[in-house]
């Protein structure tokens, strides 16, 4: 099980970075000022769906790896390290007029579910964000790696839910902030290449 600690640590992190501007939030947030709210928590459906593939590749994957070898775990800590640097970077670098918000076309609501799982399913950024960020709060003493990681990754789909809701729910404000408020997105974008940098520093201390 996990620790409370660690459950909490876990779910600040990925609020911090299911706020960032990107992608999925932006598409969630589009397709509700488009096309109501209901349209929204549509996408964010299928985005969350299309997330249970990814924890149960990480979860079989990273057991494997744990008990392998020594190699092979320091080998997925420095690839898993270096793409989270690279991520605090583009958090860093980001500004608002990278933003997105352009009109996507009109969709049904199961097209939109559909996307969704498509968006998610197939990024191999996203797969590899995966790999490198649920392992961290895995504690090896604290019983089977894989139900811990099954664990973490049910968290992170409840946080990008309730946090991708929020963007449908609240779209024509949080628009109007989002194209307007240059300021605001670069807190947010500082916060997330904050908490990437910090992931890749723990990860990196990671021992096997």
């Amino acid at each position: 099980m996990l620790a409370y600690e660690t459950v909490i640590a876990f779910v600040v992190a990925s609020t911090l970075l299911s706020l960032a501007p990107g992608p999925d939030n932006i598409f969630v947030l589009m397709q509700s000022v488009l096309h109501g709210r209901r349209a929204g928590i549509v996408v964010t459906l299928g985005l969350c769906t299309g997330l249970l593939g990814h924890t149960l590749a990480v979860t079989l994957g990273v057991s494997a790896i744990f008990q392998v070898s020594t190699w092979a775990f320091t080998a997925l800590k420095l690839i898993g390290a270096a793409y989270l640097i690279y991520l605090a970077w583009g958090a860093f670098k980001a500004s608002a007029e990278e933003l997105p918000l352009t009109e996507q076309p009109v969709l049904s609501r199961w097209s939109l579910y559909k996307r969704g799982i498509l968006m998610s399913s197939t990024n191999p950024k996203l797969a590899i964000f995966f790999m490198a960020f649920l392992p961290q709060f895995a504690d090896p003493d604290r019983g089977e790696i894989s139900f811990q990681l099954m664990q973490l990754g049910g968290l992170f789909l409840l946080v990008g839910f309730v946090v991708m809701s929020l963007f449908a729910l609240l779209s024509g404000t949080i628009k109007s902030w989002l194209r307007d408020s240059e300021r605001g997105q670069s807190v947010i974008n500082k916060l997330a290449g904050t908490v990437f940098l910090g992931l890749a520093l723990k990860l990196l201390m990671t021992e096997r």
